[in-house]
């Protein structure tokens, strides 16, 4: 998968939830781009958060689960990528959560992760953490 791009889960939420938000063209953007790598981590967080403050529906979760499977590779939170997220936790002072991300993003070869939330312009090995809301960006 080198070369894919990793999408956080707030950039889903951006995409999914506020449209009148400024942040949720851009997000869409992101979302339909080819290449595009999520985990069952980002499909567990983003679909709390749907139902949650959004008012999904189970069938509407259910629905967006489908469609991210036929769209995407979803990538499952592994044993060793949870001994490499405790290793970037302690080099990169980074949370436990995004240590996970950027472990499973860097397992899958990917050399983007887009997120609003980790230090933009960050690199850990051939990888590199953007976000795409920072003026002057794209």
């Amino acid at each position: 998968m080198s070369g894919d791009f990793f999408i956080d889960s707030n950039i889903w939420l951006y995409a999914f939830m506020d449209e009148s938000s400024p942040k949720h063209a851009a997000a869409m953007a992101l979302i339909q781009q080819n290449r595009v790598v999520l985990s069952t981590q980002v499909v567990n967080e983003v679909c709390s958060n749907l139902i949650r403050k959004a008012g999904y529906t189970e069938p509407e979760i259910q629905q967006t689960i489908q469609n991210w499977v036929a769209i995407y590779p979803i990538l499952d939170v592994t044993l060793p990528i949870i001994r490499q997220a405790s290793v970037l936790r302690v080099a990169y002072r980074v949370s436990y959560w995004d240590s996970l991300i950027l472990a499973t993003a860097q397992d899958a070869g990917c050399s983007v992760v887009y997120s609003e939330d980790m230090q933009d312009g960050l690199r850990i090995g051939a990888l590199t953490l953007l976000n795409p809301f920072k003026a002057g960006w794209s």
